[in-house]
């Protein structure tokens, strides 16, 4: 539970700092917009690196590499929708059913 704990928590930051400068430093500079991401990025690898570390005590790496990939997206689909205003379409749920296809097929086998 920890490493999904984790995974979150470090793509929240991972979001807002690949995305969340195209709605609030949009009327900045592109360096001050790359220094900031920098910045957010540390948060997201403090987290995201003891993850994997615990993570791999109970999961292979292959398995790590799509719940974090899945996580991110459901990450991804809330800030996109809430914090950036794009409107939800159908496709992302169908997007979504890939994904809990891919985890499915990692995880079958465990």
């Amino acid at each position: 539970m920890r490493t999904i704990v984790l995974l979150f928590c470090s793509n929240i930051f991972m979001t807002f700092a690949w995305y969340g400068h195209l709605k609030t430093l949009q009327s900045k500079p592109l360096y001050v917009a790359i220094l900031v991401s920098w910045g957010i990025a540390f948060f997201e690898y403090v987290l995201m690196v003891p993850a994997n570390r615990i993570g791999v005590r109970s999961f292979t790496i292959p398995q790590l590499k799509v719940m974090q990939e899945v996580i991110t997206m459901v990450v991804f689909a809330g800030f996109a929708v809430f914090y950036l205003g794009v409107p939800l379409k159908l496709d992302y749920m169908w997007a979504g059913l890939c994904l809990a296809g891919a985890a499915w097929f990692m995880f079958r086998t465990m």
